[in-house]
């Protein structure tokens, strides 16, 4: 009995330890200036009533109050992590959502919702990661894509429909996530340590800071229209 007991107690301090050792980062990702107007996308006639609403461009998606969502934030350098991957759907003549992260190997999956043939695309510009093009059906099967390099905002596009475009972030390592249209963003599981915290938009750029997570930490930064 004492040594189940001691075992008991040592299973316990370790489970205590581990959570102790590791937290979520948040914040919320703000931006500066006003955005210029988005363009109107002249969609063919069947994608236009597919289409829910006015269909335009996605150069900044905010909540107007300050947030900026479609921002990759990430630990730079970070080792190991495991994120969920990223699933892509094409609805209404668009991809959704616009911008997501994915880690290196991982696979990406494409679905089609709409009741419209489509291709699926990818063009990465990193030695080691293949471009695919691959037909889908309405409503078809899955696709699956995965990449085994590195590359920021790797692009997605549908050939049949021009205006179609998405991006994955891929990394090496699972600490990273895409902000919320309010800014809001969280990597989850993040070791104790000291971390450089990067954000990457695809139009106001990018910044960084430096962090220590303590069993989890808050960082806000923000972002400039340019």
């Amino acid at each position: 009995m004492k040594m189940k007991s001691l075992i008991l107690t040592l299973t316990t301090v370790a489970c205590v330890a581990a959570s102790a050792s590791a937290g979520d980062v948040t914040g919320k990702i703000s931006l500066t200036g006003t955005p210029p107007p988005e363009r109107d996308i002249p969609m063919d006639p069947t994608c236009g009533k597919l289409h829910q609403g006015k269909a335009t461009t996605r150069f900044y998606v905010t909540d107007g109050a300050g947030g900026l969502g479609d921002c990759v934030v990430y630990l730079e350098g970070a080792k190991g992590g495991t994120s969920n991957g990223a699933t892509i759907d094409q609805k209404g003549c668009e991809y959704l959502p616009y911008v997501s992260s994915s880690q290196v190997n991982q696979p990406i999956k494409v679905l089609n919702s709409d009741t419209v043939l489509h291709n699926v695309h990818p063009t990465p510009a990193a030695d080691g990661n293949k471009e695919q093009n691959k037909a889908q059906l309405p409503k078809g099967p899955a696709l699956e894509f995965s990449f085994a390099k590195p590359e920021n905002f790797l692009r997605f596009k549908c050939d049949v429909h021009p205006w179609m475009f998405a991006y994955v972030s891929v990394f090496e390592h699972g600490f990273h996530t895409v902000s919320a249209k309010d800014g809001s963003f969280k990597i989850t599981g993040v070791p104790d340590g000291k971390y450089k915290l990067v954000v990457e938009h695809r139009k106001a750029g990018k910044t960084e800071k430096m962090i220590e997570v303590k069993g989890g930490a808050k960082a806000d930064l923000t972002l400039a229209v340019k």
